[in-house]
């Protein structure tokens, strides 16, 4: 592991704890905003997984709704209520739905990829809507969680599910991070930058965006299963295109360089839509497309790009990744197969960079 990340994981842990005692001192509101934002924040950081490599999907809310529902449904009818164990099985059926359409959907690229992932999205969601065994489009409430067997009264839930999200953040969070630094994210930015490149030099982009896509789908079936949890009720608008576009928004809003910025624009997101519809119930779709239109504008690379200006430093590109990763490569291995492959992304003199 290097330094960098090793550093970068002590301090997600050192957040983690702070934000932990916070929570106590935070009012019943606020702790339900932020545990609904961190749903909403796990998911987004699979669309930036996938941005990474070039694609945004459009159709996260299928994960999303499927860890859901299977959470959800197995707490209803099998009485299994902790809270652990329901987001284990939200984050497996993710991956395991990842495992099955991934190979279909990383054939495609752009406007494709992005529309067949809502296309499937829209299925999930007439699909449940037609089922009426399980609520239809009314949907079923969740019991509420557990927590290794306690069953906190109604003061303490909402604290009890914070402290539980703001652990499993950190968790997914250190996780990516790890992935990003790893091999295969470090490939991920080479097939962004010239995916006929990393094909020529013998790797395989096509499971390269398959275990992107994977890893993505487990985020949101996490995400899902977490908000269930939260709301106390699932239905089929989980899979609603708009759901997956509010997921889109705060991978936009957070930028590809800061696994922390995805957290941080989830909860400003959230801040600002209950804010608005308190002060501005009649327009407060306005004033929240007004807010989002102004981070655009002014932060065209995302909230996370004010950690490197912070640093007086420009953002992290894709090629100083894999510019990273041959040097690094070539000082331990004297040069391998990855290292070889990352080179993809360096443009030549004779070709213009993508």
């Amino acid at each position: 592991m290097h330094g960098k990340t090793l550093k970068t994981l002590l301090g997600g842990a050192v957040l983690m704890a702070v934000l932990l005692l916070a929570g106590f001192a935070a009012p019943q509101w606020l702790l339900f905003t932020a545990t609904k934002a961190i749903g909403y924040g796990i998911v987004a950081l699979g669309i930036v997984v996938l941005m990474r490599g070039g694609v945004v999907s459009f159709g996260q809310g299928m994960v999303y709704c499927a860890g859901a529902y299977a959470a959800g449904l197995i707490a209803a009818n099998w009485g299994l209520t902790d809270a652990l164990v329901l987001l284990t099985i939200g984050g497996v059926t993710g991956i395991v739905i990842g495992a099955v359409v991934g190979p279909l959907i990383a054939r495609y690229r752009g406007i494709f990829f992005a529309m067949l992932t809502v296309a499937l999205s829209m299925v999930l969601y007439g699909v449940l809507v037609k089922m009426n065994q399980i609520g239809g489009s009314d949907g079923f409430n969740v019991p509420e969680p557990t927590f290794f067997g306690w069953p906190p009264d109604r003061d303490s839930a909402d604290l009890a599910l914070y402290c539980t999200a703001i652990v499993v953040a950190g968790v997914t969070a250190m996780l990516c991070r790890v992935y990003f630094d790893s091999m295969a994210g470090l490939m991920s930015r080479a097939v962004r930058e010239n995916e006929l490149r990393v094909e020529y030099l013998g790797t395989s982009v096509h499971r390269t965006m398959v275990l992107n896509f994977v890893v993505a789908a487990g985020f949101g079936g996490v995400g899902g299963a977490l908000n269930g949890m939260a709301l106390g009720h699932v239905d089929p608008l989980f899979s609603f295109w708009t759901t997956s576009g509010e997921f889109v928004f705060v991978a936009i809003l957070a930028g590809p360089y800061s696994v922390a910025a995805v957290f941080v624009a989830s909860i400003i997101l959230e801040l600002v839509r209950s804010f608005s519809n308190l002060y501005f119930p009649e327009t407060w779709q306005l004033v929240l497309g007004a807010f989002l239109l102004a981070v655009i504008l002014f932060l065209p690379e995302g909230i996370g790009s004010l950690w490197a200006k912070g640093r007086i430093i420009a953002p992290r590109t894709p090629r100083d990744d894999v510019t990273r990763s041959r040097a690094a490569e070539d000082r331990s291995t004297g040069g391998s197969r990855v290292a070889t492959a990352t080179r993809a992304a360096r443009p030549t003199a004779k070709e213009p960079q993508a």
